[in-house]
């Protein structure tokens, strides 16, 4: 899978208002009510990324959340980063 050029990932971020570029990756961050509702953002997120079979950096500290997708594979960002925020948005959140 090719990566994205910049011009790309910035017109797909425009319709992740809450993603963002860091590099090589596109990463969320989420502030959750507390510590359990944040292990189940992380198992519906597991789940999601276990199908696409595309697994995402997950970082926990008590009620927050870092989601960062990269296709490490490929060296950078593809259109499967974006496939699965889009799904981590739609369904998981």
């Amino acid at each position: 899978m090719e990566t994205l050029d910049d011009a790309e990932i910035a017109r797909r971020l425009d319709a992740l208002p809450q993603w963002r570029r860091e590099g090589d990756a596109i990463c969320r961050e989420y502030e959750l009510p507390d510590f359990v509702e944040a292990l189940g953002l992380i198992a519906r997120i597991g789940a999601l990324a276990e199908r696409a079979n595309h697994h995402p950096t997950l970082t926990s500290s008590y009620n927050r959340l870092r989601v960062e997708l990269s296709t490490h594979d490929a060296g950078g960002i593809t259109e499967r980063d974006f496939a699965l925020a889009r799904a981590i948005e739609e369904r998981a959140v």
